[in-house]
């Protein structure tokens, strides 16, 4: 949990339909509503593929996401948007924290976004680079450059050889008992009921 201006900013992964609805409504606010971006630009059928959405919440209250979409070598952010009233919260800060976070959790080492060009100095404060050998690009009325962040994932990333137990907990949440740790508890009782 991040601490700004006396509120406090926690983000999580978008587990439920619920949440991915939320995460889609908060960005239609901003990208439909704000900036009039076509609708099927903005919802471009890659929520539901091998994505994740983070949520910040403020007090709360769901003001901010951001998309992770991962690839074989490398994870993308994507659609990152806060609420216009909370925009000078660091709530795009804590966002991007977390993902950086979270990718390396999951044994990314490098993740790669998109800069409009009046934000790659922005992005610079998160640690990315532009990247020199590749052109500009344009689409949705603006223009681009690719940018990345090169990660060292933690001793505990997630591999092929993290226990399986682990591994079946809820995305993101390796570190707490998940739904078929309490299965383990049934199992004990059988047994000692067996003995």
């Amino acid at each position: 949990m991040t601490k700004a201006a006396n509120t406090e900013i926690e983000v999580t992964v978008a587990r439920s339909l619920d949440h991915v609805v939320m995460a889609m409504t908060l960005r239609g606010v901003t990208y439909l509503g704000e900036q009039l971006a076509p609708y099927f630009e903005e919802y471009d059928g890659n929520d539901l593929c091998g994505a994740s959405h983070l949520i910040a919440w403020l007090n709360g209250e769901p003001v901010g996401v951001l998309r992770l979409r991962w690839f074989a070598d490398f994870a993308k952010v994507e659609r990152a948007s806060v609420l216009q009233p909370f925009r000078r919260f660091g709530v795009m800060r804590a966002l991007m924290q977390e993902a950086l976070r979270y990718s390396a959790r999951r044994g990314y080492r490098k993740v790669l976004g998109h800069a409009q060009l009046e934000r790659v100095k922005y992005w610079r404060t998160h640690g990315f680079r532009v990247r020199e050998d590749r052109p500009r690009f344009a689409f949705s009325d603006y223009e681009y450059v690719e940018i990345e962040r090169i990660l060292e994932p933690p001793s505990n990333a997630i591999t092929d050889e993290t226990d399986p137990m682990v591994l079946i907990r809820p995305d993101g949440a390796w570190d707490e008992p998940g739904p078929f740790d309490r299965s383990l508890e049934r199992l004990k009782k059988k047994e000692e009921a067996a003995a």
